[in-house]
């Protein structure tokens, strides 16, 4: 995006590190019209909003601002608080490095302006249709593929990595999904997904279900050891300051509108989440320590 926007010759505000009042200032100092991030960093921007109204402050940019997402499934419940919220329009894009890096566009159509915000939250929180020149397929693994001419040729010196990569003239992005009509809807990472008594559970839809809790600031799903399922599910929580909320509240929460193998057995509460400069988790990072000493990342 910063390459695109200098060809375009439009001014851009950088900020040093991610706080969401300072971007919320910005927004209003600078004229902000297009708003770049990942959805730990808008999720930042809501909870200052939100403490803004409280003291009576008013909240900028609405009916201004365009937020483009990416870098990580956005839950419904922060798609829906942005443009109720902050009355911003949000748009969804997906892609990866590989890819130069985009595939996949979602910004609501003119007859959703009608919808229910559940609804159109929900629509908005798939990746997209296929942007110009992308296709894409989803094969009988339930990977998506892609082939455009701006997927890259592969590794640089790594052909083994690059043959796992690219089969056939098509890029396995390691993302498991579906087709939902003409959209494309990330289901998980390939690795994230937790087999759980020998069922498929994406750790996508479990957190999605967790952040429709008013008590939840950020979740993470992962799969952990059991002996008798082999995998089970377990979910990283932060609270929003201030809430309290107990595990088996949240489990309940989770077995009152999901299937209950999909559901977490256990729930940890956190002071925070370790992320990425941009706002990423790394899944790999929060799973090692239940796996610690174990040959294999399956059981």
């Amino acid at each position: 995006m910063p390459y695109a926007v200098t060809g375009m010759g439009v001014r851009q505000v950088i900020i040093r590190k991610i706080d969401g009042e300072e971007i919320l200032r910005r927004v209003e100092s600078e004229g902000v019209t297009l708003f770049n991030c990942a959805p730990a960093v808008i999720a930042a921007v809501l909870d200052a909003a939100a403490a803004r109204r409280q003291t009576g402050a008013a909240v900028p940019g609405r009916g201004r601002v365009r937020v483009v997402v990416a870098g990580a499934p956005p839950p419904s419940k922060t798609i829906e608080r942005v443009e109720t919220e902050l009355g911003w329009e949000f748009i969804q894009i997906y892609g990866l490095t590989e890819t130069a890096p985009l595939l996949t566009f979602n910004r609501a159509p003119a007859e959703w302006d009608g919808l229910d915000p559940a609804e159109r939250s929900r629509r908005l929180s798939r990746a997209g249709v296929p942007a110009v020149g992308v296709r894409m397929r989803v094969d009988e693994e339930g990977e998506l593929l892609a082939r455009s001419n701006h997927v890259f040729e592969g590794y640089w010196n790594q052909p083994e990595e690059t043959a796992k990569a690219i089969a056939d003239g098509w890029f396995h992005t390691g993302d498991g999904g579906a087709r939902d009509g003409a959209y494309i809807a990330i289901t998980d990472r390939k690795k994230d997904v937790i087999i759980s008594g020998g069922e498929n559970v994406s750790s996508i839809e479990v957190e999605d279900c967790l952040f429709q809790h008013p008590a939840v600031a950020e979740v993470a799903v992962i799969g952990v050891p059991d002996e008798k399922w082999g995998e089970t599910i377990k979910a990283l929580v932060v609270l929003r300051p201030g809430s309290a909320c107990a595990e088996r509240e949240l489990i309940e929460h989770c077995r009152s509108r999901m299937a209950h193998y999909k559901c977490p057995t256990t729930i940890e509460i956190r002071d925070a989440l370790v992320r990425t400069a941009t706002g990423k988790l790394q899944k790999f990072k929060l799973r090692e320590p239940y796996w610690a000493g174990r040959e294999r990342r399956v059981n």
